[in-house]
């Protein structure tokens, strides 16, 4: 057995519905056992996949908030997590993780209003501090990102969904940084994404979601690699095929 945080996943499809449509996902229907070997996992395929909402259930099914935060998280503004959570089942390690959280990038604005809610009558100084010295709404959508991210640093459990979502390329190289040293450190990332910068951090599984199922893949093989190499490559001649494609 590893040494990880999550050992593996399986999805218990007797406690879903016959008629739902996790069930018309091709790579949740077929993925059977996924095991967690490294310290970081990344879900990458095109949209409607079902990598963000595998994602979201690997979060629920750890006891985090399905909107986003810590674990001490509870709060809900809008009902579309999917059933799935409580369908899968957690093989867990031996050791338990000293922090971590859920971010999902569609809802970080209500994970930042809460983090002002929960404050606790910490003065403003010292609890601001941790966000680089300001509330994370008085930050840009990115800054707040990005403070969010750095706030955390002990060996955890951390589940990303689309954490690129509003990071220059500049900043999403600085989260790079953090999670390559955190994942050496210990940490365990669970992330779903579409950003080539992020699956270029070394030591990482890639598993690519499409129309058959769930496999793993090279960094090299993955679709966002792939049409950004071709796209600088290749640049003019796309550009010239894609606006005739549309006369």
């Amino acid at each position: 057995m590893n040494d990880r945080f999550i050992q593996s996943i399986c999805i218990d499809w007797e406690l879903l519905k016959e008629d739902s449509y996790l069930r018309e996902i091709p790579a949740l229907w077929n993925m059977g056992r996924l095991e967690f070997e490294k310290n970081l996992t990344f879900f990458v395929g095109e949209n409607g996949t079902g990598k963000s909402t595998l994602t979201e259930a690997i979060a629920v099914a750890c006891g985090f908030n399905g909107e986003g935060g810590t674990a001490d998280y509870r709060f809900s503004t809008f009902d579309d997590v999917s059933e799935l959570g409580r369908a899968l089942r957690v093989v867990r390690g031996f050791r338990r993780p000293e922090r971590g959280y859920f971010f999902r990038a569609e809802s970080f604005f209500n994970v930042a209003s809460k983090a002002e809610d929960y404050r606790d009558g910490t003065l403003k100084e010292v609890y601001y501090a941790r966000y680089g010295g300001r509330s994370l709404h008085e930050q840009s959508h990115g800054e707040s990102f990005l403070s969010y991210f750095q706030s955390f640093t002990e060996a955890g459990l951390y589940i990303m969904d689309e954490p690129e979502a509003a990071l220059s390329p500049q900043r999403q190289l600085s989260l790079f940084i953090q999670i390559a040293k955190m994942a050496e450190q210990g940490s365990q990332f669970v992330i779903a994404t579409h950003s080539p910068i992020l699956l270029a951090i070394p030591g990482a599984d890639i598993y690519s979601f499409d129309g058959e199922g769930l496999f793993p893949c090279s960094y090299e093989e993955t679709e966002s690699y792939r049409l950004t190499e071709l796209f600088i490559n290749e640049r003019k001649r796309i550009i010239k095929e894609l606006l005739e494609d549309e006369e």
